[in-house]
């Protein structure tokens, strides 16, 4: 399993406001099996494999181009673990949880 964080930027609109197609791009990820996500202020976390990662974050970064923006800019870290297939996002953030106390 692959971990990534996403963010994609709808650029050219007459609004500063992101919430359209950032709605959009949340009801596509809720839609789709294949992939976990968490939304949250600054982008999306996502736990799949990376295959399915790379294509799903492909759709998504389509979305602004569909509702009408002349350009779409996305930025994807991902961070796969061979010698942990299994980790996933919850465990990621367990580690930092137990370091911290102790």
């Amino acid at each position: 399993m692959a971990t990534a964080d996403f963010s994609v930027l709808g650029l050219g609109g007459s609004e500063a406001s992101a919430s359209e197609y950032l709605a959009e791009i949340h009801r596509r990820l809720e839609a789709q099996d294949r992939v976990g996500f968490r939304m949250h202020a600054m982008g999306t976390s996502l736990e799949g494999s990376v295959a399915d990662i790379l294509a799903l974050v492909g759709q998504m970064h389509a979305v602004p181009l569909e509702l009408g923006l002349p350009r779409a800019y996305t930025v994807l870290k991902l961070d796969e673990r061979r010698d942990r297939p299994e980790q996933t996002l919850a465990d990621k953030e367990r580690a930092v949880d137990e370091r911290l106390e102790g």
